[in-house]
């Protein structure tokens, strides 16, 4: 009797490279969304940037953070993300008065994540291992970004979208505007709800 040792198509290689590339896109961005189930969002047919100001970037990282130069980096991206995926679930840009007030906030800071030797053992073990001092055996430190998304009408916010990703230390512009439009696309995916 032959073995048989199947060849994968090249194609099929391929379509396979691209889910799993797809798959690990997805997964970058966390999104969670809650909204007024109260709400009716049916008649709302035009949206428009909040009248003071569209956004804010918020920076908890360093003291050498440029707030004014992170936002003028990304304000641009997210309005037209922003503006784009809005388009697409039918909602016009108005000129005058809005049915729903847009308002974003890029929130940086720096996240660390440790381990200790022992730190999951009970604080008195019984099976035999003899206490010793705790030493850090694991470190991680990331960057970590949310964008909100907030839609308001004049009794408050009804819907707020949260995308969170860790970004990796020095992640290259073009990277991190991906990653904005991404987070823009999968929160306004949940817009309007289904509920």
């Amino acid at each position: 009797m032959r073995s048989v040792h199947p060849k994968l198509p090249a194609w099929l290689a391929a379509a396979v490279l691209v889910v799993a590339g797809h798959v690990a896109l997805m997964a970058r961005v966390d999104v969670r969304v809650e909204y007024d189930k109260k709400f009716d969002f049916k008649p709302i047919k035009t949206w428009a940037w909040s009248p003071d100001s569209p956004g804010d970037v918020k920076v908890a990282r360093s003291q050498y953070d440029d707030k004014d130069a992170i936002k003028k980096e990304a304000e641009p991206i997210i309005l037209d993300a922003v503006a784009g995926e809005m388009k697409q679930r039918g909602l016009q840009e108005a000129r005058g008065a809005p049915d729903i007030a847009v308002t974003y906030y890029l929130l940086l800071t720096t996240g660390f994540s440790e381990q200790q030797m022992g730190q999951f053992l009970p604080s008195v073990p019984e099976w035999g291992i003899p206490p010793f001092p705790p030493a850090t055996q694991a470190l991680q430190a990331m960057n970590l970004g949310s964008l909100v998304l907030d839609l308001s009408v004049k009794q408050g916010i009804v819907w707020r979208g949260v995308a969170s990703a860790k970004l990796k230390m020095g992640t290259e512009p073009k990277k991190r505007q991906s990653l904005l439009r991404e987070a823009v696309r999968d929160l306004l995916k949940k817009y309007p709800p289904r509920g």
